[in-house]
């Protein structure tokens, strides 16, 4: 079952947010999901629950109308985390996730769905097109420091 997050405190949400980005303190985590709370027109949430109740893995997704890379429309649904817990994965939950972005995005007037990963993350890529994106470009950032 998908659930889209309605409360900070949702069963679940924390913890896998915990996992995907483990160096984020747990305060930092729960300001952001309580400003993507505050802005559902701009951004969406949903958890994986198992026939069990478990939270089995949740995605995260916002409205952007700026450019997006790779993109030809605006706006653009960005799927900005999505993650599976280790002992859920391969039953379909990372495509229901997606497909409930999807549907959201589409309520939002999206035609496309962007997303992005780390080069060297070639387990998000092998799951992007498992999930029907299509991979645009390569980029690599750069950073000056002024002083």
């Amino acid at each position: 079952m998908i659930l889209p997050c309605t409360s900070a405190a949702q069963d679940g949400w924390l913890r896998l947010r915990q996992a995907l980005w483990p160096d984020c303190p747990e305060a930092e985590h729960l300001a952001e999901m309580a400003g993507f709370l505050r802005e559902p027109d701009k951004y969406a949430q949903f958890v994986a629950y198992d026939e069990d109740g478990q939270a089995a893995g949740f995605a995260e997704a916002a409205l952007r109308t700026d450019y997006v890379n790779g993109t030809e429309t605006s706006p653009v649904a960005f799927l900005e985390g999505i993650y599976v817990a280790p002992q859920q994965r391969r039953q379909g939950w990372g495509r229901a996730l997606v497909d409930a972005v999807t549907a959201w995005a589409r309520t939002r007037g999206c035609r496309e769905l962007a997303s992005d990963a780390l080069l060297d993350n070639v387990a998000s890529h092998l799951m992007h097109r498992a999930l029907g994106f299509e991979e645009t470009e390569r980029v690599v950032f750069f950073r000056k420091e002024l002083s």
